[in-house]
């Protein structure tokens, strides 16, 4: 019997699927399979990093799939109570709306490791860009603190590099009102990390949150704002009494307001302010020594 066609899935998500069915089981079914399973029998992957699904995304899809079918079979894992779901939670739910009896599934045996479930949900998700930021660094977050992975090792599970997942894990550290906005798609993952640098700081982080909404700044932009916001307040310079009192002595002698002010290395100006030209005219006639 000839191979079945591979099917387009990304570096990865390729090891859902067999090149060739594998060597029956003691059920008769292949441990590794294609198969066509009851919709209710499949329960929900517990390793599942995606916490958000949108309602109208998946009236869509269900909608699809009444049309057309499920196109691309999702994944489970064999218990003793029916199925486990490994990948493709979207299309197990968008097939419960449609009111679909059965899915097809690869069917992968029982003794699918943990992490290897939740790398292959992950996969599949960053592949089909299914997942927003903070998902895919939760799930991150989940191979390093539950099975005890370094970040190089998640990088290498997820086929990405080291940088890329530590820049992802640095967005747990967003405030409530930085997290709903990358949510919610008002900033980038860009964006918010050259926001982090204000996380301590909750009103800093909110007002800075509103300036780059407001005037749509970019990446480039919105680090400018932070280095901006974070440098320290400059001094008020303390009043020169003695410039005071000569400023005083000066608008004495030529009946208006006088400032001066001084720059460093020694020089400055001399204003005198005037209301109208009645006063102007009796500033120059002082000056000349006429009045």
């Amino acid at each position: 019997m000839a191979s079945p066609p591979r099917l387009g899935l990304g570096r990865g998500l390729a090891a859902l699927i067999p090149e060739e069915a594998a060597e029956s089981g003691p059920t008769g079914q292949p441990a590794d399979s294609l198969q066509r399973i009851p919709v209710d029998r499949v329960r929900p992957n517990p390793h599942q990093p995606r916490r958000r699904f949108d309602p109208a995304q998946l009236a869509e899809l269900a909608d699809s799939i009444r049309e057309h079918g499920v196109i691309m079979p999702i994944v489970v894992r064999r218990d003793r109570e029916g199925f486990v779901l490994v990948a493709g939670e979207r299309r197990l739910r968008a097939s419960r709306l449609a009111g679909l009896p059965t899915i097809p599934a690869v069917v992968r045996g029982s003794d699918l490791a943990s992490d290897t479930q939740l790398v292959l949900a992950l996969l599949e998700n960053l592949q089909r860009a299914d997942l927003d930021p903070l998902e895919a660094a939760e799930g991150y977050q989940r191979l390093v603190q539950e099975f005890g992975l370094r970040q190089e090792d998640v990088a290498k599970k997820v086929g990405k590099d080291r940088a890329t997942v530590a820049n992802s894990l640095r967005l747990l550290n967003l405030p409530p009102v930085g997290r709903e906005a990358l949510i919610a798609g008002k900033i980038s993952a860009g964006h918010a990390r050259a926001l982090l640098p204000l996380g301590e700081e909750p009103e800093r982080f909110a007002q800075a949150l509103a300036i780059v909404l407001e005037r749509e700044l970019n990446v480039r932009g919105t680090e400018a704002l932070v280095r901006q916001l974070r440098q320290p307040p400059s001094a008020t310079p303390r009043p020169d009494k003695g410039l005071e009192r000569l400023g005083r002595e000066l608008a004495r002698a030529v009946g208006v307001k006088v400032r001066i002010t001084v720059r460093q290395g020694g020089g400055g100006r001399v204003l005198l302010d005037y209301h109208d030209a009645a006063e102007l005219n009796g500033l120059v006639r002082r000056l000349r020594g006429e009045g």
